[in-house]
């Protein structure tokens, strides 16, 4: 059996997807549904189990053999804005620990999700400590769980690899909400009002040009059954290797639904010191290591996204 924590979510779903697509339906999805809303990201996809991820965590501690195959462990709190350290570290540092002890001790693949906001505000995207200084309380406690994952390289005796997502897009985010990709935003904001709106210029970028390394969701999902497959170990970058300027994704957006402007409003002051005006992953390592396939663009991906989303509402 393989599991997807976080299952119902965003990546995790698409996870399901994409082993649904090698013929895998033998998946337990864990994950938090009191937002029920979740759920919808299932129902076109095949699993063989469900677990409450307070119950998964209780059966791992207690030592019960589940058969897990593999663990692609996707469930954390998300939400950046949360500053309850408490509750972050609970469910973020100490839940993959556990998992990931776990794991260890069964030699079972861990594979997992870090990200790319440990870099904080940059402006050096490379998998080094040197380069990283995590600006709110979710990217403390990813930077935290790589940091347990160091400590502990060179007794791993089985595959421990984390991937840090850039600016993830794509389908399957709908239950996100203020956290859901820009793209999606400014789909919902030109048909609603015939306007996108962006932020006007900070940090010394222009009106909109604040720029960020957009990877469609699909090519996540690539990236981790690639490391599955191969069996490599280590935290990764999963970007495209380029940024591309927020104006970029409202103009694929505006395109693809042939009308649509751009309105830029003033820079919020709550963000001032917590945003991330920039960003751009450093490919070097992951493709030192073999990966092979290339990314989509934002011209490349938005299009894909909202045909998708085109689909679901006919």
């Amino acid at each position: 059996m393989l599991v997807v924590t976080g299952g119902a979510g965003f990546i995790g779903s698409n996870l399901v997807a994409g082993l649904n697509e090698r013929g895998r339906g033998d998946i337990a999805v864990v994950d938090d549904l009191r937002d029920g809303r979740k759920s919808l990201n299932l129902a076109d996809l095949d699993f063989a189990d469900y677990f409450e991820f307070d119950d998964f965590e209780a059966r791992l501690l207690a030592g019960e053999d589940l058969g897990i195959e593999a663990i692609f462990h996707q469930g954390a709190c998300s939400d950046t804005t949360e500053w309850d350290g408490r509750y972050v570290m609970a469910n973020n540092y100490r839940y993959s620990v556990n998992l990931l002890d776990y794991c260890q001790a069964r030699g079972i693949p861990f594979i997992y999700a870090s990200s790319a906001s440990v870099y904080g505000a940059g402006p050096t995207f490379t998998e080094d400590r040197a380069h990283e200084r995590p600006l709110n309380m979710y990217a403390f406690s990813k930077f935290a769980f790589d940091q347990h994952v160091r400590s502990r390289q060179g007794a791993f005796k089985s595959q421990v690899a984390g991937l840090r997502y850039f600016n993830v897009y794509g389908p399957r985010e709908q239950h996100k909400g203020k956290m859901a990709s820009v793209a999606w935003h400014f789909n919902n904001q030109i048909a609603a009002d015939g306007e996108c709106r962006l932020f006007a210029g900070s940090d010394g970028y222009g009106d909109g040009e604040q720029r960020r390394d957009f990877v469609y969701v699909g090519d996540c999902v690539a990236v981790n059954l690639w490391l599955w497959d191969s069996g490599t170990a280590g935290i990764y970058n999963c970007g495209t290797g380029r940024c591309q300027p927020f104006n970029d994704v409202a103009d694929a957006v505006i395109a693809w639904r042939g009308a649509g402007e751009k309105r830029y409003i003033p820079f919020p002051d709550e963000l001032k010191g917590r945003y991330q005006s920039f960003t751009e992953a450093d490919l070097t390592a992951l493709r030192a290591a073999g990966y092979p396939h290339e990314f989509a663009t934002v011209e490349q991906g938005v299009p894909r996204y909202l045909d998708w989303l085109a689909a679901r509402e006919t």
